[in-house]
């Protein structure tokens, strides 16, 4: 039996990821060169594997200024991503799952600051049962590693196949599966793109199908 149902944050609740994709994006137009998708999209999901500087660097064959570029372009990150609502459907989910009695989780890739400051913004916060994020002590590691989603586990008191995670990015995918979690792949307009990598189930978006009609079609395929 399902007993939880564990959501990443960024691009499945909040597309945050589209935004700084963009704000990227904006930075290289300046210096009149492209940032393609598919040198960011080893980034998108995790962090660090990509550095948008560097790469910048190398196209134009100088050094920049690495922090007055960073200055510039996370303010218009944090402008866009406030613009952003929450994704179609994640409500009607959260509602749906405490009224069948099932615990709520958010197992992220971004640190612990980040997702609880914007989970109160957006009024969620109180929904979900546990928050475990790469930063927490119980994990200090990035998806698609699976130590967050194993601290979630561990925190929700329940085995993987009492869970299933639901997930946007292929790295994102990678992490719960690796844990041995059924994973749904709901990916936003960005990760679209990129392909959703070997999760179990896909949907185009979790208004297309209800989260009742979600768990009983994954109970019927473990019978």
């Amino acid at each position: 039996m399902i007993k939880a149902v564990i959501f990443d944050f960024d691009g499945l609740i909040l597309d945050t990821e589209s935004p700084i994709f963009q704000s990227w994006q904006e930075v290289y137009k300046k210096y009149d060169c492209e940032l393609a998708l598919e040198e960011w999209a080893a980034n998108v999901g995790t962090e660090d594997s990509f550095d948008p500087v560097a790469h910048l660097e190398g196209i134009l064959g100088k050094s920049l200024d690495a922090a007055a570029i960073r200055n510039v372009r996370k303010p218009r990150e944090d402008v866009l991503i406030e613009a952003e609502a929450i994704l179609p459907g994640v409500e009607a989910y959260i509602t749906e799952a405490k009224r069948m009695d099932r615990k709520l989780a958010v197992a992220s890739n971004s640190s612990r600051d980040w997702v609880t400051t914007h989970l109160e913004r957006l009024g969620l916060m109180h929904y979900f049962d546990i928050v475990r994020c790469w930063n927490d002590s119980d994990v200090m590691q990035r998806k698609p590693q699976p130590g967050v989603y194993i601290a979630a586990l561990k925190a929700l008191d329940i085995t993987a196949d009492e869970a299933i995670a639901l997930e946007d990015s292929p790295n994102g995918i990678l992490s719960a599966t690796r844990a041995s979690i059924f994973t749904v792949a709901v990916p936003n307009a960005l990760t679209r793109l990129m392909g959703v990598g070997d999760a179990d189930m896909v949907l185009e978006s979790m208004t297309h199908m209800p989260f009742e009609e979600l768990i009983g079609h994954i109970d019927r395929s473990r019978e």
